[in-house]
């Protein structure tokens, strides 16, 4: 009992002083998430897309038996540019196509392929984004950047990088491919310093290193469940009958605060924590292929270069307002899409024609895999697929297959794109990780009933965690004043003399 009550005590202080920059953050972090960039809002800070004369895909320097895993056309900087990752050059894993930089980068009219963006270029490129997406005011300076605080996440993969600055405060991360890969606000900063960043103990001298960052956070997260778990063991040890017969606490004062707090608000301060450590997937145990697999599956194999420059040559005229045309390949056969700004979609089969994805066609594509459970058209949320922070588009495709995940698949219409993939293991995680953590619970989803429920409650848990770390701390320091008053007083005491009498007893 001794041991586990030294151990609750010293990690009380530690640990448990992390735990209430977690509960504090956690209210920032109910309203504002770390800065990023949307791909909402990458759509809309580019340019609206001009297509050169349709003879330019002929001359690509491009082999015609190329495959590709991904295609996209879009504005640069005034001029159409074409980005491939080629299939011979495999993605980074769990990045997509459309946020990892590609590997060529093609000028549509020169047909050269182009070199990692120079300081005026990219200044270039922060203007037309700026000015498309609303930020007010042109770019005030153009900074080559290494990593730091906003773009940590994606500076490896994006480098060499420059950042705009804009009158307002706002900023943007250019990346050697000319792409737009981040973008703050002064806002969304400072925000970020309060809730994100402490939250998720992200400072850039730790999260630069992935693998330490993660060690770091699953081992204080174990830390913290431990200090949690022996709390509740203490406390329920701890109580005792009064004369009345009923259980209750011996303490008196902040010691009986944070006993009945800790009994109530305990067990929900160990599922955040645990949740919290669930959110690092520690050790793989929420490990999923699914949506990998189950993209490579509906995809089909690589798309050769011949067969998509004669599917952009028999396109029709661009849609008003496209400003971006994708590759969606379906079991081999391809389709293009292209994107508004205002987020609007249209699918295209390879000789030009409309080709919005019919229950046919998702039916037949889906016939190599595992038997079909159900198939439907959802015009509304379900409990996997459904907004938070991030809106959702409907209607949308949800396919249940039948196989032992009961895997389901969700493809926007309009486009064929795959949106989202959830198998066993992704519906735990759901539930363990976002609702546990989050408490994302279909009542809870909605305002002002989840800030009445769910501010109470952190309000409560912060107290038991901050209770706890003031009080650890003023025991330790009172056994320390008492452990120092205690040699000194040996230090002080008179010694006798080594072989001299002791004092007779009277």
């Amino acid at each position: 009992m001794r041991a586990i009550l030294v151990s609750h005590r010293w990690l009380g202080v530690i640990v448990g002083a992390i735990m209430t920059l977690w509960c504090l953050s956690g209210f920032v972090m109910m309203y504002s998430d770390y800065p990023r960039l949307t791909p909402q809002e990458q759509v809309r800070g580019l340019a609206p897309l001009r297509l050169p004369d349709t003879r330019v895909w002929g001359r690509v320097p491009l082999a015609a038996e190329a495959e590709l895993s991904s295609l996209r056309v879009e504005m640069m900087a005034g001029r159409p540019v074409l980005r491939i990752a080629r299939a011979d050059r495999p993605l980074l894993p769990r990045i997509s196509a459309r946020t990892q930089a590609s590997p060529d980068n093609l000028d549509l009219v020169s047909g050269r392929v182009l070199a990692p963006v120079s300081a005026a270029q990219a200044l270039r490129i922060g203007a037309d984004f700026g000015r498309h997406l609303g930020v007010a005011g042109a770019p005030v300076a153009v900074v080559p950047t290494a990593i730091d605080q906003w773009n940590v996440q994606t500076y490896r993969r994006h480098k060499p990088m420059h950042r705009i600055d804009y009158p307002g405060g706002e900023t943007a991360y250019v990346a050697a491919s000319g792409e737009v890969v981040q973008q703050t606000t002064r806002g969304e900063r400072i925000l970020g310093w309060l809730g994100a960043v402490p939250h998720w103990l992200y400072p850039t001298l730790i999260r630069q290193d992935g693998a330490l960052w993660a060690q770091v956070v699953i081992w204080t997260s174990v830390a913290g469940c431990f200090l949690t778990a022996t709390g509740l063991w203490i406390g329920v040890a701890r109580l005792r009958r009064g004369r009345d017969g009923k259980l209750g606490s011996p303490f008196r004062g902040l010691w009986w605060w944070h006993h009945m707090a800790g009994l109530f608000f305990g067990v929900l301060t160990l599922t955040w924590v645990a949740s919290g450590l669930f959110t690092m997937n520690p050790w793989g145990f929420l490990d999923s292929d699914a949506g990998p697999a189950a993209r490579e599956r509906l995809a089909g194999p690589p798309v050769r270069w011949e067969v998509a420059a004669a599917a952009l040559a028999a396109l029709p005229p661009l849609p008003a307002g496209t400003v971006r045309l994708e590759a969606i390949p379906l079991k081999g056969s391809l389709f293009l899409r292209t994107i508004a700004g205002d987020g609007t979609q249209m699918r295209f089969d390879a000789s030009g024609r409309r080709a919005p994805l019919e229950r046919v066609d998702l039916t037949q594509a889906l016939a190599g895999s595992a038997p079909l459970a159900s198939l439907e058209l959802l015009r509304e949320e379900d409990t996997y697929y459904y907004s938070h922070r991030d809106p959702v588009s409907l209607p949308v495709w949800r396919a249940i297959l039948d196989d032992p995940q009961k895997t389901r698949l969700y493809l926007d219409p309009h486009s064929g794109q795959l949106l989202r993939t959830t198998d066993a293991t992704g519906r735990a995680s759901r539930w363990l990780r976002n609702g546990l953590h989050s408490l994302d619970l279909p009542v809870l989803r909605t305002r002002p009933l989840r800030d009445l429920v769910v501010v109470p409650l952190l309000l409560l848990v912060t107290a038991v965690c901050f209770t706890g770390t003031w009080m650890g701390f003023k025991k330790i320091q009172r056994d320390l004043r008492r452990a120092f008053n205690r040699r000194r007083w040996h230090a002080a005491k008179p010694r006798r003399p080594y072989g001299a009498a002791s004092e007779p007893h009277l």
